[in-house]
């Protein structure tokens, strides 16, 4: 049998590993933070806007790095203590459903962590994005999003990992496959219906009033020839003051969604270039293939943690005793979650660059289609201010943007829609 304290020592070197990782990154990013505004983006970044903007970055840090910090003694001494063992066993003890007792851990595991996070988001929003300028959120909507937030973890989590857990039981080492099968299901629900359903609880969306954007929008939808029904307001102003825009769905349950701040805060043209960007999305084809390539990482995941957590594995039982200590007698499905998570986050750096390359590109080929279609003047100068205004790192560090950035960086940006304009 594979010996559990050579994998515990192995899960422990991971998670410092990560940390110092991170870390190091982080430090290369803040040294790599331009001193001097680049030329290319002088006429929107002033000198003392890059400082604040060096100020803000150096805030997030900091308060990342204590959250992370005493993340990772918190996790180190709840595997070494066993702790993780300790909670499977009670529930052991009261619960006999092998489904119920995996659901009431991941609850017990998920509310911990949330509470641990609590104080942290709330000195992000109340602290760091109060002294910038950028939080419009009151106490009221930050507490009232994180319940129902819970809630819909509750209601939409809770039956899908019921679901998936039973499948566990019912199938074995083949379990993985029938469980893509459901993630795929719920991801296509989600995309069509993620705007209608979701989004309505947390944030108002209105259709864009009749004006002259409107009127604008519509000459370029035909003349792009592009059916859309309508353009949504997202009212992200009560939360923040940062712009943003996105497109979402497929076929008639397509959207485009324009933040209010966007459209009170930038020009015409502007918005135009921002709107054809999206369209950009829809013409090559970027929802679909995102929902593509995410179904096979989340398959090859899914095959990868059948290998280690099937109960008829040699690994399943160490893996469970390396995160839950030596008491543990069987292996289950939520200790195997626990082990697995940290054993595949190599796996998931790897994709991560993978991943985020193909982003970069699908972003370079929206920009290329907005400048071709004569807005990528208007565009540089959209992806200009929002970069200033959100205080943005305007040239970071090569290997942390590849690690970290679904987009090009701004830089990268301008240079390749030049091209084209």
């Amino acid at each position: 049998m594979i010996d559990y304290l050579m994998l515990q020592w192995i899960i422990i070197g991971l998670i410092v590993i990560s940390f110092l990782l991170s870390t190091l990154l982080d430090e290369l990013n803040l040294k790599h933070f331009p001193v001097e505004v680049p030329d290319a983006i002088k006429d929107v970044y002033s000198a003392e806007r890059l400082k604040l903007a060096h100020s803000y970055y150096q805030a997030v840090l900091r308060a990342s790095r204590m959250e992370e910090g005493i993340g990772l003694i918190l996790t180190l001494g709840l595997i070494l203590n066993g702790a993780f063992g300790w909670l499977d066993h009670l529930i052991h003890q009261r619960v006999n459903a092998q489904t119920v007792q995996s659901l009431l851990f991941f609850a017990i595991v998920m509310l911990a962590a949330g509470l641990f996070q609590l104080p942290f988001a709330w000195y992000h929003t109340f602290r760091i994005e109060e002294r910038f300028g950028f939080n419009r959120t009151t106490h009221r909507i930050f507490f009232l999003d994180r319940f129902k937030s819970l809630l819909l973890t509750i209601l939409i989590g809770g039956p899908l990992l019921y679901l998936v857990i039973n499948i566990y039981l019912a199938f074995g080492k083949n379990f993985w496959l029938l469980v893509l099968a459901v993630i795929t299901l719920f991801s296509l629900f989600m995309a069509l219906f993620y705007s209608n359903l979701i989004v309505p609880i947390f944030n108002r969306q209105t259709p864009l009033p009749e004006g002259e954007l409107k009127q604008a929008i519509r000459d370029l939808i035909q003349k792009l020839h592009f059916k859309l029904k309508d353009i949504y307001v997202i009212d992200g102003s009560k939360r923040s003051t940062k712009a943003n825009a996105y497109f979402t769905g497929f076929g008639p349950k397509k959207r485009i969604v324009l933040y209010d701040t966007l459209v009170n805060e930038y020009s015409q043209e502007e918005i135009l270039a921002v709107l054809a960007h999206e369209i950009g999305h829809y013409r090559h084809k970027h929802t679909a293939k995102g929902l593509i390539t995410g179904i096979i990482q989340t398959g090859l995941m899914l095959f990868l943690l059948s290998l280690f957590i099937s109960p008829d594995s040699s690994w399943a039982l160490p893996l469970c005793k390396a995160v839950g200590g030596p008491h543990v007698d069987n292996p289950s499905f939520h200790l195997g979650i626990l082990g697995f998570g940290i054993l595949y986050e190599p796996v998931s750096i790897l994709l991560s660059l993978f991943f985020n390359s193909i982003s970069r590109k699908y972003e370079y080929q929206a920009d290329a289609f907005a400048a071709r279609n004569g807005l990528g003047v208007s565009l540089i100068s959209a992806l200009k201010k929002l970069s200033s205004t959100h205080l943005s790192n305007p040239d970071p560090h090569p290997v942390y943007a590849a690690l970290h950035y679904s987009h090009p960086t701004l830089l990268e940006r301008i240079k390749a829609i030049q091209k084209f304009s």
